[in-house]
């Protein structure tokens, strides 16, 4: 299982980035998957999860400015970020689960199967 994700770089506080996850090698496409981020020397946090129903959960701190969708038949999930903060620095984690099923909030690492390698976000004053 190969998750790859692109979209990375940098922006100016206020600005807007997209990320994209490609997925290939699963033998059965999961609905659960989440957006994750870790700054060196802190935990991974939790930044967005969908689930089969297509609904979303976010993290307080970017309620309002982020945004988690999933395109199945591309096996591609997407996470835009707009007003971007300088908090948001950070390297950001797509993550998908073993399940193909799954209902609510999953917000926490040890949900999920399967990482990316990560991509670098930095937000400049």
């Amino acid at each position: 299982v190969q998750l790859v994700e692109s979209g990375g770089g940098s922006a100016q506080s206020g600005g807007s980035l997209s990320l994209s996850c490609s997925v290939s090698g699963i033998a059965h496409w999961s609905f659960c998957m989440g957006w994750f981020r870790q700054i060196p020397g802190k935990e991974r946090e939790g930044v967005a999860s969908i689930d089969d129903h297509g609904a979303t959960d976010y993290t307080e701190s970017v309620k309002g400015r982020f945004t988690i969708s999933q395109d199945n038949a591309n096996g591609t999930m997407y996470l835009q970020m707009n007003s971007l903060k300088p908090e948001d620095t950070a390297i950001y984690y797509c993550a998908t689960m073993k399940q193909v099923y799954c209902r609510g909030s999953h917000l926490r690492s040890d949900e999920y199967d399967f990482w990316g390698q990560g991509t670098q976000v930095t937000v400049s004053t």
